[in-house]
């Protein structure tokens, strides 16, 4: 009986091995893959510098519920209403850019390259291009074939570092991970509707978060008015860029984002709050101080982002199209296969 235990588990590690993800795993099935993926978000970025912070933001918020699947891709249909149609998701874009993408390898290799992987690697080249570290991405994700609004559970911008970092805890990122991997705020645009409060009912006050340093409130409230801004029609509102500490806002500049943090200068509740406990508020000065261990601390973190529950082997799909499942019997099933 130990002996079959122990081979059983030898078998399992064997499995568990063969099925996890690779660097250059497309090396042979389609060799160019990378480099075509890394094509078409160029010329993308060339039209519009804005790209790789939508292709950030979309990868979260596919990797933080039911994990890097590529679910958040999926458009609802007629018995299904899909994770891009929740309310923190109507904002989300660059849905085009990866169309282009997979339209591009679907000509060079049919049915071979995973959206969730078309995803992780166009923002791998997103976030060099927008001046990161081009870091070593694993790949051999297979895609989900279930998308739900009711799955969708994502951090507020508004909650606290401690309930922010007990969401990261839950998908096996840490602290640090939380405290860098909000350093994506440094590039981008954000609604007004995302962080309101802070300028007229902090805290259900009444007033402005006293936080917020007197010259940025005065810039924020101008841009966004007291109208009837929410998160149900926050397509329709102003946005601000993310960044309000540098002037040059389509750059992944961690030392001067954390700089703005340090200095009451962050647009939303989260990223201020990281001023205000000891381990992250180091955190941010150490990012600050030396822009290279930013970069190299992000592309670290992203790496675990893009591991966080990914289906592998013969598990999901490669789909032929990123907004829908292969089978139209598999978009009805409630688990992940």
């Amino acid at each position: 009986m130990a002996i079959l235990s122990l081979v059983l588990l030898l078998l399992a590690h064997i499995i568990t091995t063969s099925f996890s993800l690779q660097i250059h795993f497309y090396s042979k099935s389609c060799p160019r893959a990378e480099i075509i993926v890394k094509q078409v978000v160029q010329k993308h970025f060339q039209q519009d510098p804005s790209v790789p912070s939508g292709l950030l933001r979309l990868q979260f918020h596919d990797c933080f519920v039911r994990g890097c699947d590529g679910s958040i891709l999926l458009d609802s249909d007629g018995h299904n209403v899909a994770e891009k149609n929740a309310p923190p998701n109507l904002t989300l874009r660059t849905f085009d850019v990866i169309d282009d993408i997979k339209a591009e390898l679907e000509k060079e290799c049919r049915g071979v390259v995973s959206c969730a992987d078309i995803l992780a690697l166009a923002t791998r080249d997103g976030v060099k291009l927008s001046g990161g570290a081009a870091y070593a991405l694993p790949t051999g994700r297979r895609d989900g074939v279930v998308s739900n609004v009711a799955d969708v559970h994502l951090p507020s911008p508004m909650i606290s570092v401690a309930e922010a970092v007990a969401a990261f805890l839950s998908i096996n990122l840490d602290i640090v991970d939380l405290t860098t991997l909000l350093g994506a705020h440094s590039i981008g645009l954000c609604h007004c509707g995302f962080f309101m409060d802070r300028l007229y009912n902090h805290k259900g006050t009444g007033l402005p978060d006293p936080s917020i340093d007197p010259t940025l409130l005065t810039t924020l409230l101008k841009k966004c008015p007291p109208h009837a801004v929410t998160l149900q029609n926050i397509t329709q509102d102003s946005s601000v860029f993310m960044n309000q500490a540098t002037t040059t806002p389509f750059l992944l500049d961690g030392s001067s984002f954390y700089h703005g943090v340090l200095n009451g200068m962050a647009v939303l509740q989260l990223d201020q709050e990281l001023a205000f406990t000891d381990l992250t508020n180091k955190l941010a000065a150490r990012f600050v101080n030396s822009p290279k261990l930013f970069r190299k601390q992000f592309s670290k973190s992203m790496v675990k982002l893009g591991n966080v529950g990914v289906l592998t082997g013969e598990e999901g799909e490669v789909r032929l199209n990123c907004r829908r499942v292969n089978s139209a019997t598999s978009s009805n099933s409630s688990t992940k296969v």
